[in-house]
């Protein structure tokens, strides 16, 4: 009797533990669902951070960045149309350009709903509605920062081991291209996961008032990374350029002398196009990273500067703009295919050229004669582009013999 009286007093304790710690659970996914779908979470954020006040509608401000996000979208589909169209860009390197065109055409999207949603119209959001606007601007920013370093990668490896395209090329372009929006889709949702300030209210960014400042300050330092290897990799790039042209160029003579400058000429080319994007996104972006140290830094709600953040996104957000901007006045075949796509019925003459209409830049030859490549003497052949660098076995034994000595 004594024993059978025992058993329930002594397996109380162990019931009463996991009645808790089930009720507990119960308990925190319910705060969890209740603090995501509650308005008032909203309010209590941006009244802490004093951005409750001058909530209008949309400010002649918001009406010029709408008028950007219109041009991005427009841009950027035409490049992504011409791509689409013109078979000579079916080829690797421009499936990561397309990446990048596409991941600027959907920051222009995003952002355009962004504005759309702000003002007045942000506290009426539920924090989850919240996590998703934010996050469809920063998922689709980090995907073009990170296509540029993609980019980076591809034409450095292609620099390196100077091997013409073959099938394994390809799968390492979608490799990148699903690397790229899998990790900008990863940061993008931290926040959504737990990675923010809910009932954490003294550790909340200025700027984005759900957000914590470890976060900003952790996206900034990746970001600042990749910018960072983005240099690293072209500025190792044009070291090997330069260093094997000078090389070669002391030990050849006549015809072969003149390809390897056509194809240096090439490769500089391309570099240059390279260096314009990548320094457009250092001045459209430091801006906002600058801002956004100094929301690490300042206590929250102290900072004035830190609530005109509306600014130095619209900067930043002008990186979408130029880029196909850059492609059109840098790549030749690019900009034929653009001015094709775009007017053929009023530049183009019926033998496929272009009319005289005072505008170097544009009157280029359409003919359907073009191909790629480039014969060049005794047989050396090149294809250069916006994005490709493909040379033949011969010249990239002239160019880099050490390579190819095993």
């Amino acid at each position: 009797m004594g024993a059978s009286c025992s058993d329930p007093a002594g397996t109380a304790p162990s019931a009463t533990m996991t009645s808790n710690s089930s009720s507990s659970s119960s308990a925190g996914c319910f705060d969890f669902f209740w603090d995501y779908n509650n308005k008032s979470v909203i309010w209590e954020h941006y009244n802490y951070t004093d951005k409750i006040s001058n909530r209008e509608g949309l400010k002649p401000e918001n009406i010029a960045l709408l008028v950007v996000c219109l041009l991005i979208i427009l841009e950027n589909a035409v490049v992504l149309i011409a791509i689409w169209k013109n078979k000579k860009f079916h080829m690797p390197m421009y499936y990561l350009l397309g990446n990048l065109t596409l991941s600027d055409l959907l920051a222009g999207v995003t952002y355009m709903v962004n504005i759309l949603m702000s003002g007045r119209n942000t506290l009426k959001l539920t924090p989850l509605l919240w996590f998703l606007r934010e996050g469809g601007v920063f998922i689709t920013l980090a995907a073009s920062v990170i296509s540029l370093l993609a980019i980076a990668i591809e034409r450095h490896v292609t620099m390196v081991t100077m091997r013409p395209y073959h099938g394994a090329k390809r799968g390492r372009m979608m490799a990148l291209i699903c690397g790229s929006w899998a990790l900008s889709v990863f940061l993008g949702i931290l926040p959504i996961l737990g990675w923010n300030c809910l009932r954490r209210l003294e550790q909340c960014s200025t700027v984005l008032p759900l957000y914590a400042k470890s976060y900003i300050i952790f996206s900034v330092s990746v970001f600042s990374a990749v910018l960072l290897s983005i240099v690293i990799l072209y500025a190792r790039v044009y070291r090997i350029v330069r260093i094997n042209t000078k090389r070669q160029q002391l030990n050849l003579k006549g015809s072969l002398r003149k390809s390897l400058v056509r194809v240096t000429q090439k490769y500089v080319a391309l570099l240059k196009t390279v260096t314009i994007v990548v320094g457009v996104f250092i001045a459209c972006w430091l801006p906002l990273f600058i801002l956004l140290l100094l929301d690490f830094f300042y206590p929250t709600g102290q900072c004035k500067l830190l609530k005109k953040a509306d600014y130095f996104l619209g900067v930043a957000i002008l990186n979408s703009l130029l880029n196909p901007i850059i492609y059109t006045l840098t790549s030749k075949d690019m900009r034929k295919a653009i001015l094709r796509l775009l007017c053929q019925s009023c530049l183009m003459t019926t033998d496929g050229q272009v009319k005289k209409i005072g505008m170097p830049f544009i009157e280029c030859s359409f003919s359907k004669t073009e191909v790629p490549s480039q014969k060049l003497e005794h047989g050396l052949e090149t294809t250069m582009s916006s994005g490709n660098a493909i040379t033949s076995p011969s010249t990239n034994k002239v160019l880099y013999p050490k390579l190819f000595k095993s």
